[in-house]
């Protein structure tokens, strides 16, 4: 059992618990920093309250602690405070310095679900025809984007690719995801000729010793990396004038296009490898925002009604 200073009990418990985190648990220097402001802020909220002895912390004040919280925080910042509150109360109960915990079950904040982003068509289109085909790197990049939005790639899932997962003649890839479940991903006209170019002009050039079955290569035959893949595409989509693309952005680009274009829900959740179709059905909401947007911008009787004439 830990020994406090009842007189400094709460600024104590906090120094023992980040003690703990950085010699028992070895949490970064920057990990530390963030727990230890969150739960000095949440310390002080105590301490301006007269709340010294930790048997008065109950499940109200931490309550009240939260709703105050929710008047000058995000959802998501509240809820990363919760977390650090939790983990010191925890430790507290572990350490016999507290005999019941306030922060059990208590449920975090509710965050709101982040749309994905999504390129329109033409900015898709600029981007993964923006490599030349000449040189063998060209020729790779311009197969690795086309492959990547044709077939809803994981960035992982592309630089895995191996040669016994190509099926040109069927176009279809055996692609290796999370879980390292395996599906079968359609793959279309373009990505299967440019894909079949690759692997007979480009790849040869590129390949070598450490090359093994891998399908895409580095310039020194080795495999590609997740940073060097994000540099590659950052460079084209800068050079192009296009903004917050991500290799995740020609995945959720490929999903969106397909629901607005009217496919199957259950059809896009094979493709992309989802486990839940609740995880897809983000992408309906997605095109119903679009959809939205484009009602509101040109139909004539979507004005707001503060803008209709006066009768």
């Amino acid at each position: 059992m830990a020994e406090l200073d009842p007189a400094g009990a709460l600024d104590n418990a906090l120094d023992l618990y980040l003690g703990h985190l950085r010699v028992e648990r070895n949490l970064s220097g920057n990990t530390l920093m963030a727990y230890g402001r969150d739960l000095a802020a949440f310390l002080a909220w105590l301490s301006e309250r007269g709340l010294r002895d930790w048997e008065k912390v109950d499940r109200g004040r931490l309550m009240s602690y939260m709703l105050d919280l929710s008047a000058r925080l995000s959802p998501r910042s509240r809820a990363r405070a919760l977390s650090a509150i939790r983990a010191f109360f925890h430790f507290l109960e572990e350490e016999k310095i507290l005999s019941c915990n306030p922060a059990h079950d208590f449920e975090s904040p509710k965050l709101p679900r982040s749309l994905p982003k999504a390129l329109r068509p033409a900015d898709i289109l600029r981007l993964v025809t923006a490599p030349e085909t000449v040189s063998p790197l060209g020729l790779r990049n311009r197969t690795m984007f086309e492959l990547m939005y044709s077939a809803g790639l994981r960035v992982s899932e592309l630089l895995d690719l191996k040669l016994s997962m190509v099926n040109l003649e069927d176009s279809f890839l055996r692609v290796r995801g999370k879980g390292d479940k395996e599906r079968l991903s359609p793959v279309g006209e373009v990505a299967v000729n440019l894909l079949a170019r690759y692997l007979a002009g480009a790849r040869p050039h590129l390949a070598g010793p450490k090359s093994g079955a891998l399908v895409f290569l580095n310039h020194r035959g080795g495999r590609l990396s997740r940073q060097y893949f994000w540099r590659i595409l950052g460079r084209y989509a800068e050079e192009l004038g296009i903004s917050g693309v991500t290799p995740h952005v020609l995945r959720h680009s490929f999903a969106t296009h397909l629901v607005e274009g009217g496919a199957d829900l259950r059809a896009v959740q094979m493709m992309l490898g989802h486990s839940s179709l609740a995880t897809t059905e983000i992408y309906i909401k997605v095109g119903a925002e679009r959809l939205s947007r484009v009602h509101r911008d040109f139909h004539p009787r979507a004005a707001k009604a503060g803008d209709e004439p006066p009768k």
